[in-house]
Protein backbone atom coordinates (compact mmCIF):
# COMPACT_ATOMS: atom_id res chain seq x y z
CA UNK A 1 0.00 0.00 0.00
CA UNK A 2 0.94 3.41 -0.95
CA UNK A 3 1.62 5.88 1.98
CA UNK A 4 -1.97 7.54 1.37
CA UNK A 5 -3.48 4.41 1.23
CA UNK A 6 -2.10 3.21 5.09
CA UNK A 7 -2.95 6.44 6.37
CA UNK A 8 -6.58 5.96 4.54
CA UNK A 9 -6.83 2.48 5.91
CA UNK A 10 -5.57 3.58 9.17
CA UNK A 11 -8.05 6.08 10.08
CA UNK A 12 -10.55 4.04 8.82
CA UNK A 13 -10.08 1.73 11.73
CA UNK A 14 -9.03 4.04 14.35
CA UNK A 15 -13.17 4.28 15.15
CA UNK A 16 -14.14 3.62 18.99
CA UNK A 17 -16.03 0.49 17.75
CA UNK A 18 -12.46 -1.21 16.97
CA UNK A 19 -10.70 -0.47 20.19
CA UNK A 20 -11.52 -3.96 21.95
CA UNK A 21 -10.33 -5.64 18.23
CA UNK A 22 -7.06 -3.41 18.28
CA UNK A 23 -6.21 -4.59 22.42
CA UNK A 24 -7.04 -8.18 21.34
CA UNK A 25 -4.85 -8.16 18.57
CA UNK A 26 -2.09 -6.45 20.22
CA UNK A 27 -2.18 -8.89 23.51
CA UNK A 28 -2.05 -11.73 20.91
CA UNK A 29 1.06 -10.04 19.15
CA UNK A 30 2.88 -9.95 22.26
CA UNK A 31 1.64 -13.34 23.10
CA UNK A 32 3.66 -14.86 19.93
CA UNK A 33 7.23 -13.97 21.85
CA UNK A 34 6.53 -16.03 25.02
CA UNK A 35 7.37 -19.32 25.51
CA UNK A 36 5.17 -22.40 24.27
CA UNK A 37 4.65 -23.89 27.76
CA UNK A 38 3.68 -20.57 29.07
CA UNK A 39 1.33 -19.50 26.40
CA UNK A 40 -0.36 -23.03 26.84
CA UNK A 41 -1.42 -21.99 30.30
CA UNK A 42 -2.53 -18.94 29.66
CA UNK A 43 -4.54 -20.28 26.74
CA UNK A 44 -6.11 -22.37 29.48
CA UNK A 45 -6.85 -20.05 32.27
CA UNK A 46 -8.90 -17.97 29.19
CA UNK A 47 -10.94 -21.05 28.18
CA UNK A 48 -11.78 -21.61 31.90
CA UNK A 49 -12.93 -18.10 32.31
CA UNK A 50 -14.90 -18.48 29.24
CA UNK A 51 -16.32 -21.59 30.40
CA UNK A 52 -17.86 -19.57 33.44
CA UNK A 53 -18.59 -16.47 31.32
CA UNK A 54 -20.19 -17.26 28.42
CA UNK A 55 -23.30 -19.11 29.21
CA UNK A 56 -24.37 -19.39 25.51
CA UNK A 57 -21.44 -21.38 24.20
CA UNK A 58 -21.20 -23.38 27.43
CA UNK A 59 -24.63 -24.38 27.01
CA UNK A 60 -24.20 -25.65 23.50
CA UNK A 61 -21.16 -27.83 24.19
CA UNK A 62 -23.06 -29.46 26.70
CA UNK A 63 -25.68 -30.32 24.41
CA UNK A 64 -23.43 -31.46 21.49
CA UNK A 65 -20.89 -33.37 24.10
CA UNK A 66 -24.33 -35.02 25.71
CA UNK A 67 -25.46 -36.03 22.09
CA UNK A 68 -22.15 -37.34 20.97
CA UNK A 69 -21.20 -39.29 23.89
CA UNK A 70 -24.38 -40.47 25.62
CA UNK A 71 -22.86 -43.25 27.93
CA UNK A 72 -20.59 -40.61 29.75
CA UNK A 73 -21.72 -40.25 33.40
CA UNK A 74 -23.17 -36.10 34.39
CA UNK A 75 -19.56 -35.90 35.73
CA UNK A 76 -18.00 -36.99 32.82
CA UNK A 77 -19.39 -34.72 30.84
CA UNK A 78 -19.08 -31.68 32.72
CA UNK A 79 -15.22 -32.75 33.00
CA UNK A 80 -15.21 -33.07 29.09
CA UNK A 81 -16.95 -29.85 28.56
CA UNK A 82 -14.62 -28.06 30.83
CA UNK A 83 -11.70 -29.45 28.71
CA UNK A 84 -12.94 -28.66 25.55
CA UNK A 85 -13.40 -24.76 27.05
CA UNK A 86 -9.44 -25.40 28.01
CA UNK A 87 -8.58 -26.29 24.82
CA UNK A 88 -10.77 -23.78 22.85
CA UNK A 89 -8.72 -21.01 25.24
CA UNK A 90 -5.33 -22.72 24.18
CA UNK A 91 -7.07 -22.18 20.17
CA UNK A 92 -6.87 -18.81 20.62
CA UNK A 93 -3.62 -18.17 22.08
CA UNK A 94 -1.71 -20.76 19.26
CA UNK A 95 -3.02 -17.89 16.86
CA UNK A 96 -0.62 -15.57 18.05
CA UNK A 97 2.12 -18.44 17.30
CA UNK A 98 0.30 -18.80 13.92
CA UNK A 99 0.49 -15.53 12.63
CA UNK A 100 3.27 -14.37 14.26
CA UNK A 101 5.76 -17.11 15.57
CA UNK A 102 8.80 -17.64 13.64
CA UNK A 103 9.15 -20.44 10.90
CA UNK A 104 11.31 -22.08 13.02
CA UNK A 105 9.73 -22.41 16.31
CA UNK A 106 6.72 -23.49 14.59
CA UNK A 107 8.59 -26.37 12.64
CA UNK A 108 10.06 -27.29 15.67
CA UNK A 109 6.37 -27.61 17.26
CA UNK A 110 5.43 -30.28 13.85
CA UNK A 111 5.41 -34.01 14.36
CA UNK A 112 4.27 -35.20 10.69
CA UNK A 113 3.29 -38.60 9.27
CA UNK A 114 1.87 -39.27 6.17
CA UNK A 115 3.16 -36.70 3.47
CA UNK A 116 3.92 -38.75 0.95
CA UNK A 117 0.39 -39.62 0.46
CA UNK A 118 -0.27 -36.20 -0.37
CA UNK A 119 2.61 -36.69 -2.92
CA UNK A 120 1.54 -39.59 -4.38
CA UNK A 121 -2.22 -38.24 -4.74
CA UNK A 122 -0.38 -35.29 -6.74
CA UNK A 123 1.10 -37.49 -9.51
CA UNK A 124 -2.60 -38.07 -10.94
CA UNK A 125 -2.43 -34.50 -11.96
CA UNK A 126 -6.06 -33.46 -10.20
CA UNK A 127 -5.72 -32.10 -7.52
CA UNK A 128 -5.77 -32.54 -3.82
CA UNK A 129 -9.07 -31.70 -1.49
CA UNK A 130 -7.59 -31.91 1.71
CA UNK A 131 -10.37 -32.90 3.86
CA UNK A 132 -9.80 -32.15 7.25
CA UNK A 133 -12.07 -31.24 10.53
CA UNK A 134 -12.73 -27.92 12.77
CA UNK A 135 -10.37 -29.00 15.76
CA UNK A 136 -9.92 -25.95 18.14
CA UNK A 137 -5.95 -25.96 17.28
CA UNK A 138 -6.88 -25.44 13.27
CA UNK A 139 -5.38 -21.91 13.03
CA UNK A 140 -2.03 -23.47 13.64
CA UNK A 141 -2.98 -27.00 12.61
CA UNK A 142 -2.95 -25.22 9.12
CA UNK A 143 -0.11 -22.68 9.35
CA UNK A 144 1.56 -25.78 9.89
CA UNK A 145 0.73 -27.92 6.68
CA UNK A 146 1.32 -24.94 4.74
CA UNK A 147 4.92 -25.01 6.02
CA UNK A 148 5.01 -28.40 4.25
CA UNK A 149 2.71 -27.92 1.34
CA UNK A 150 1.52 -25.07 -0.26
CA UNK A 151 -2.11 -24.84 0.20
CA UNK A 152 -5.12 -22.77 -1.84
CA UNK A 153 -7.47 -22.67 1.85
CA UNK A 154 -11.14 -22.32 2.01
CA UNK A 155 -12.49 -20.10 4.72
CA UNK A 156 -15.60 -18.11 5.81
CA UNK A 157 -14.95 -14.76 6.01
CA UNK A 158 -14.39 -12.96 9.13
CA UNK A 159 -17.64 -10.39 10.11
CA UNK A 160 -14.91 -8.36 11.43
CA UNK A 161 -13.01 -6.57 9.09
CA UNK A 162 -10.20 -5.40 10.79
CA UNK A 163 -9.67 -9.15 12.50
CA UNK A 164 -10.44 -10.14 8.61
CA UNK A 165 -7.63 -8.38 7.50
CA UNK A 166 -4.96 -9.01 9.90
CA UNK A 167 -6.19 -13.09 9.43
CA UNK A 168 -5.61 -12.67 5.67
CA UNK A 169 -2.09 -10.58 5.97
CA UNK A 170 -1.17 -13.27 8.16
CA UNK A 171 -2.71 -16.88 6.76
CA UNK A 172 -0.85 -15.57 3.00
CA UNK A 173 2.70 -15.39 4.86
CA UNK A 174 2.21 -19.26 4.13
CA UNK A 175 -1.12 -19.96 2.23
CA UNK A 176 -0.76 -19.87 -1.81
CA UNK A 177 -4.33 -18.55 -1.92
CA UNK A 178 -7.62 -17.80 0.17
CA UNK A 179 -10.80 -18.56 -0.75
CA UNK A 180 -14.41 -18.15 0.38
CA UNK A 181 -16.50 -20.84 0.87
CA UNK A 182 -19.12 -19.63 -1.90
CA UNK A 183 -16.54 -19.25 -4.01
CA UNK A 184 -16.24 -22.90 -5.84
CA UNK A 185 -15.16 -21.94 -9.07
CA UNK A 186 -11.42 -20.42 -7.53
CA UNK A 187 -11.68 -23.88 -5.68
CA UNK A 188 -11.76 -25.71 -8.97
CA UNK A 189 -9.67 -23.46 -10.86
CA UNK A 190 -6.51 -24.34 -8.13
CA UNK A 191 -7.33 -28.36 -8.14
CA UNK A 192 -7.57 -28.22 -12.62
CA UNK A 193 -3.91 -26.09 -12.01
CA UNK A 194 -3.26 -29.94 -9.59
CA UNK A 195 -2.94 -27.70 -6.37
CA UNK A 196 -3.65 -28.60 -2.81
CA UNK A 197 -6.82 -27.09 -1.02
CA UNK A 198 -7.56 -27.29 2.50
CA UNK A 199 -11.35 -27.92 3.42
CA UNK A 200 -12.78 -28.37 6.64
CA UNK A 201 -16.47 -29.45 5.62
CA UNK A 202 -18.07 -30.39 8.86
CA UNK A 203 -20.18 -27.19 10.24
CA UNK A 204 -23.57 -26.80 9.72
CA UNK A 205 -24.86 -24.58 6.29
CA UNK A 206 -28.44 -25.71 6.30
CA UNK A 207 -30.51 -28.03 3.89
CA UNK A 208 -29.17 -26.57 0.24
CA UNK A 209 -26.33 -28.64 -1.09
CA UNK A 210 -26.66 -30.77 2.20
CA UNK A 211 -28.01 -34.39 3.14
CA UNK A 212 -28.87 -35.44 6.70
CA UNK A 213 -25.51 -38.82 7.59
CA UNK A 214 -24.32 -40.17 10.78
CA UNK A 215 -21.87 -38.32 12.71
CA UNK A 216 -21.38 -39.62 16.09
CA UNK A 217 -24.34 -41.81 16.40
CA UNK A 218 -26.57 -38.19 15.35
CA UNK A 219 -28.51 -37.65 11.89
CA UNK A 220 -26.59 -34.67 11.39
CA UNK A 221 -26.69 -32.16 8.05
CA UNK A 222 -23.38 -32.73 6.06
CA UNK A 223 -22.24 -31.12 2.82
CA UNK A 224 -22.31 -32.65 -0.14
CA UNK A 225 -19.52 -30.21 -1.50
CA UNK A 226 -16.50 -32.47 -1.48
CA UNK A 227 -18.61 -35.30 -3.42
CA UNK A 228 -19.42 -32.70 -6.50
CA UNK A 229 -15.91 -31.26 -6.55
CA UNK A 230 -14.43 -34.61 -6.67
CA UNK A 231 -16.36 -35.87 -9.51
CA UNK A 232 -16.16 -32.32 -11.55
CA UNK A 233 -11.83 -32.25 -11.45
CA UNK A 234 -11.11 -35.66 -10.50
CA UNK A 235 -9.78 -34.32 -7.38
CA UNK A 236 -8.44 -37.32 -4.74
CA UNK A 237 -9.52 -36.60 -1.19
CA UNK A 238 -7.01 -36.92 1.26
CA UNK A 239 -7.66 -36.59 4.52
CA UNK A 240 -5.82 -34.73 7.21
CA UNK A 241 -5.89 -34.51 10.92
CA UNK A 242 -4.07 -32.76 13.61
CA UNK A 243 -4.31 -32.51 17.44
CA UNK A 244 -2.15 -31.15 20.32
CA UNK A 245 0.33 -33.15 21.95
CA UNK A 246 0.57 -33.36 25.93
CA UNK A 247 3.55 -32.07 27.92
CA UNK A 248 3.90 -29.13 25.92
CA UNK A 249 5.08 -31.69 22.78
CA UNK A 250 3.89 -29.80 20.23
CA UNK A 251 1.51 -30.82 17.18
CA UNK A 252 0.66 -34.27 15.20
CA UNK A 253 -0.03 -33.87 12.09
CA UNK A 254 -1.41 -37.10 10.22
CA UNK A 255 -1.98 -37.27 6.27
CA UNK A 256 -4.60 -40.40 5.56
CA UNK A 257 -4.04 -42.00 2.05
CA UNK A 258 -6.31 -40.95 -0.70
CA UNK A 259 -10.04 -42.03 -0.51
CA UNK A 260 -10.80 -45.15 -2.76
CA UNK A 261 -14.04 -45.03 -5.44
CA UNK A 262 -14.61 -41.79 -3.63
CA UNK A 263 -17.05 -40.41 -4.89
CA UNK A 264 -19.21 -43.27 -5.15
CA UNK A 265 -22.39 -41.57 -6.27
CA UNK A 266 -24.62 -42.06 -3.54
CA UNK A 267 -24.07 -38.43 -1.28
CA UNK A 268 -25.51 -40.19 1.79
CA UNK A 269 -22.98 -42.63 1.53
CA UNK A 270 -20.01 -40.44 1.37
CA UNK A 271 -20.88 -38.08 3.45
CA UNK A 272 -21.50 -40.71 6.23
CA UNK A 273 -17.78 -42.12 5.15
CA UNK A 274 -16.58 -38.85 5.57
CA UNK A 275 -18.46 -37.89 9.28
CA UNK A 276 -16.92 -41.58 9.83
CA UNK A 277 -13.35 -40.07 9.39
CA UNK A 278 -13.96 -37.19 11.22
CA UNK A 279 -15.58 -39.22 14.34
CA UNK A 280 -12.39 -41.30 14.49
CA UNK A 281 -10.06 -38.58 14.49
CA UNK A 282 -12.47 -36.93 17.27
CA UNK A 283 -12.08 -39.54 18.96
CA UNK A 284 -8.40 -39.44 19.37
CA UNK A 285 -8.67 -36.43 21.49
CA UNK A 286 -12.24 -35.57 22.13
CA UNK A 287 -11.87 -32.10 23.94
CA UNK A 288 -10.20 -30.54 21.09
CA UNK A 289 -13.20 -31.22 19.01
CA UNK A 290 -14.78 -27.10 18.17
CA UNK A 291 -17.67 -27.97 20.38
CA UNK A 292 -19.15 -24.57 20.72
CA UNK A 293 -20.79 -24.88 17.21
CA UNK A 294 -24.36 -25.62 16.63
CA UNK A 295 -23.46 -29.06 14.35
CA UNK A 296 -26.80 -30.20 14.73
CA UNK A 297 -28.95 -26.83 14.66
CA UNK A 298 -30.55 -28.51 11.29
CA UNK A 299 -32.38 -31.24 11.82
CA UNK A 300 -34.40 -33.80 9.81
CA UNK A 301 -38.44 -33.51 9.88
CA UNK A 302 -40.00 -33.87 13.02
CA UNK A 303 -37.10 -33.36 15.14
CA UNK A 304 -37.15 -30.91 17.84
CA UNK A 305 -34.47 -28.12 18.19
CA UNK A 306 -31.58 -30.07 20.30
CA UNK A 307 -30.29 -26.32 21.66
CA UNK A 308 -33.91 -25.08 22.71
CA UNK A 309 -33.74 -24.24 26.96
CA UNK A 310 -36.15 -24.85 28.78
CA UNK A 311 -38.14 -21.65 30.37
CA UNK A 312 -38.38 -21.29 33.68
Amino acid sequence: MSQNSNATWFLNYSHPKYWLTWFGLTLLRLMALLPYPLLIKIGSSIGITAYYLIKKRRHITKVNIKLCFPSLSTIEHANLTKAAFRSAGIGIVETALSWWGSEKKLLSLSHVNGMENIHNALKKQKGVILLTAHMTSMEIGGTLMTLQQPLIVVYKKAHNPLFEHFLQASRKRWATKMVQTYELRNMIKGLNKNQVTWYAVDQDFGLKQSVFAPFMGVETITLTTPSRIAKITGAAIVPYFYRRLPNNQGYQLDILPALEKFPSGDDVIDASRLNKLIADAVLKAPEQYFWAHRRFKTRPPGEPDVYAQKKH
